[in-house]
């Protein structure tokens, strides 16, 4: 009996990594948190990350639709931190979509991690927060933005922006950018007068109310020294 126990623990040693390394079959190791137990996994076509899967704390989650960018420089960032003060750190997965001169565009996934499950969470989409929300104006000279009571205007003459260039409006969209800061989601959307020129960040602060992610403050900031996504301010 001895025998046949050592055995079959024997057999089970064996067959339990076969089985998770057949369920990862060409799947790549994309992103890790060690300390939390977090890998997240991908698969690596046409340059992009595919049908990801997440092993959180031993359990896996598939994900077929997410699309990251496979460069190394791009790669998705595990971040566990309570973001929506209730004690419990969430997970939060930002993934690059795409990026280049003058592009960073990205996505974001919230779960909220009760009992050591993963519960993912809706984050309203910050381009639709801002048509919402903000309201812009562009001429030859000026550039207008007013977000509730607060009035932003930018004197876009020293651009020096032939009139074939200028856009109708500011255009947002060609740079989101998802940080978390100081315990809070946040996203850079770029404002964009031409092709080449940028004139500032709308800045979201998200927060978690009526069961999904969305904005708290909306700032407009011009100068990059009192941006935080550019480093300390």
């Amino acid at each position: 009996m001895k025998t046949y126990i050592n055995l079959l623990l024997g057999l089970l040693l064996i067959i339990i990594p076969t089985i998770t390394d057949a369920e990862m079959e060409g799947y790549e190791i994309v992103s890790q948190n060690n300390k939390e137990n977090i890998t997240l996994y991908g698969k690596k076509m046409n340059g992009l990350y595919r049908e990801f899967k997440i092993n959180f704390k031993g359990a896996t989650y598939t994900k077929p639709f997410w699309n990251s960018e496979s460069s190394p420089t791009y790669a998705p960032q595990i971040c566990c931190i309570d973001i929506n003060n209730d004690h419990r750190k969430e997970l939060i997965i930002p993934l690059t979509l795409g990026h280049g001169s003058g592009v960073l565009l990205e996505d974001v996934h919230v779960f909220h991690t009760m009992d050591n499950r993963l519960t993912e969470v809706i984050v309203d989409n910050p381009l639709a927060i801002i048509y919402k929300n903000v309201k812009t104006k562009l001429t030859y000279d000026e550039a207008e933005i007013r977000i509730g009571e607060k009035d932003y205007k930018v004197d876009i003459t020293p651009f020096d922006i032939k009139s074939e260039a200028l856009f109708d409006d500011i255009a947002f969209g060609s740079i989101i950018d998802y940080e978390v800061m100081n315990n809070n989601l946040m996203v850079r959307v770029g404002g964009r007068i031409s092709p080449a020129s940028s004139i500032g960040d709308i800045i979201i602060t998200y927060e978690y109310k009526n069961k999904m992610y969305q904005a708290k403050t909306i700032d407009f900031i011009i100068d990059s020294n009192k941006n935080p996504f550019y480093g300390p301010v």
